[in-house]
């Protein structure tokens, strides 16, 4: 079988090449297991207040009764529209003991986006923030999910944090924004998350799940390709992936601290929960990771010894006037997905962190989500995403002929198999057929794989241009327009275009304090010298304050796409 598999030449001698046979356990079993073995650890370290695993697991026993009270039962869902906090992490675990289905909602969705994923995953049960309720409360009211567990940001903080930060942060913060405060009205039909908790019964038995055939939980994608989708990934994707992850990766057991900076609504985010609580490692929850400014005091104080994130949390890092006066020796090792990681940044961040080894991986949301990562000891190519997990098997099919696979080095779409990839999409059959087929994941992700079996992403196939029958690969342009020395963000769609079919429009920032014409960059993007062939220069630029992004920091190609559309059809109708 290895035959076939030119990454395992490259892989570390650390890194094992399967984890077969994967323990038959379900998500919560994770967290069962880690309490028995470290019950005096701990799980959770927030502003302050540490919670052991012991006292993990009783708080998510307890909310198991809790939920199990509202009628909550195996292969209900329940909807989590919470920031990075303790109460996630036992509503989470306490979800899946149940065998009920974790839904994890973004709390930036708009109502509409909101309303839609309620609907769709048929939730019975929502548990929001309470700075979040104003927020929502019309939508939870037309989908009938009244009354709604509501959960304080310092219900788990120690004294005095929990009498003072509501008073000093929350409550400024909430009016900065034209939000009312109190952030949930008098007779609002809610249930408090501590006398809920408080007025639970008795715990009820663990469900039996079956760990490959039940969901542990929907996680929404499709926001950079198009409609929503619930992944539904099972016990089993969940477990192994998180097992993948952490043996790859070299995560030890009983002795790490993990920063809990992406939300763990976001398939990344709930990767690295789950890690830290399979390798009984403390968890250091980051409600608001774009502020810098608690991140640093967080590392400082919390010394966690791995940090992922994306490019965009690494690159802020860097440059917070705070790196150079805190300790973050810390942190050892790190590693960034989401987007492509610039070797400057990861440079950087050794720097700033005294020899982290920080490097790019690649995952999807139907992978659970990690199927790829760059060793942290071993060769590290730059640009690449890496070698494929254990367990994971990868091939690149043509394009136009998914049954043919290609050679090493030949361009085509990346297509997965591993114990991490999802049973399907939620109601979706012909979705799910096409996304799987014969028993392989089409990422729609165009990519190209090396002779030492490293794979390297070239672009999404959905967002390839052809420009006079020329395949034009957006990350490319992007490419290059990042080495313009004035520009700090950029991104490449495709737009109609009389004379090529398609043409390339360049949205790009600059950085703080620079001055640039659209002329002046095209001139220079013309240059054969900056690495664009003729075809793949931008027929147009556009200079932009800002970029239509996802939470994680992820450019949304999509919006950018749209908007063209709809300034076409004024145009049109205006002729």
């Amino acid at each position: 079988m290895a035959s076939h598999r030119p990454w395992f030449r490259s892989y570390p001698p650390d890194a094992p090449r399967t984890l077969e046979p994967y323990p038959r356990i379900s998500v919560f079993g994770m967290l069962e297991a880690s309490a028995r073995k470290y019950p005096r650890a701990t799980a959770i370290a927030w502003f302050g207040r540490k919670l052991t695993f012991s006292e993990l697991f009783a708080e998510t026993e307890r909310c198991s009764a809790a939920l199990a009270g509202l009628g909550v039962g195996r292969g209900d869902r329940v909807a989590l529209v919470m920031p990075n906090c303790p109460q996630y992490l036992i509503a989470y675990y306490a979800t899946m003991r149940l065998g009920a289905i974790v839904v994890g909602n973004n709390p930036l969705y708009t109502k509409r986006e909101m309303e839609f994923q309620l609907r769709d995953s048929g939730a019975k049960v929502a548990i929001v923030l309470d700075l979040l309720h104003h927020d929502f409360a019309d939508v939870f009211k037309t989908v009938g999910l009244e009354p709604v567990v509501v959960a304080r940001l310092n219900d788990y903080m120690s004294f005095p944090k929990r009498q003072l930060a509501p008073i000093v942060k929350f409550r400024k913060t909430q009016r900065s924004q034209g939000k009312p405060w109190p952030p949930v009205p008098k007779g609002a039909r809610v249930l408090w998350w501590e006398a809920w908790m408080n007025a639970a019964g008795a715990v009820p038995l663990a469900a039996q799940v079956d760990p490959e055939t039940e969901p542990a939980g929907f996680i929404y994608t499709g926001g950079t390709t198009g409609v929503s989708k619930g992944a539904m990934l099972s016990h089993r994707n969940l477990v192994a992936n998180a097992m993948q992850g952490a043996s790859y990766l070299s995560i030890g057991e009983g002795n790490e601290a993990l920063l809990g900076s992406l939300p763990f609504f976001h398939s990344f985010g709930m990767l690295v929960m789950n890690v830290a609580i399979l390798r009984a490692g403390k968890l250091i929850p980051i409600p608001n990771p774009r502020d810098l400014h608690l991140v640093m005091e967080e590392i400082d104080k919390e010394k966690p010894t791995f940090v992922p994130g994306v490019p965009r949390f690494f690159a802020a890092l860097n440059d917070s006037p705070l790196a150079t006066k805190l300790d973050l020796r810390s942190v050892t090792a790190s590693i960034s997905g989401a987007a492509p990681l610039p070797a400057a940044v990861a440079e950087k961040f050794a720097q700033i962190t005294h020899g982290a080894v920080l490097v790019e991986g690649y995952g999807l949301t139907e992978a659970s989500p990690v199927t790829h990562a760059n060793p942290l000891k071993g060769v590290r190519k730059v640009g690449s995403i890496g070698l494929p997990m254990p367990d994971t098997d990868c091939r690149i099919v043509d394009l136009d002929d998914p049954d043919r696979e290609l050679a090493a080095g030949e361009r085509g779409e990346l297509c997965v198999k591993g114990p991490q990839v999802m049973l399907g999409y939620w109601n979706r059959p012909e979705e799910t057929a096409l996304s799987i087929r014969n028993g392989w994941l089409h990422t729609g992700d165009v990519a190209t794989m090396d002779e030492d079996g490293y794979f390297r992403i070239v672009d999404r196939l959905k967002e390839m241009i052809i420009v006079s029958g020329f395949n034009v690969y957006p990350n490319e342009v992007e490419d290059a327009l990042y080495r313009h020395p004035k520009i700090v963000k950029a991104a490449v769609i495709g737009v109609p275009d009389e004379r090529t079919g398609e043409a390339v429009k360049a949205f790009v920032v600059l950085k703080e304090g620079e001055h640039a014409t659209p002329q002046e960059i095209l001139d220079w993007a013309r240059d054969p010298g900056n690495g664009l062939t003729a075809y793949r220069v931008p027929k147009q630029l556009e200079i932009r304050e800002s970029l239509p992004e996802t939470m994680i920091g992820k450019v949304l190609r999509r919006v950018l796409t749209e908007e063209e559309r709809r300034r076409a059809s004024a145009t049109s109708a205006r002729g």
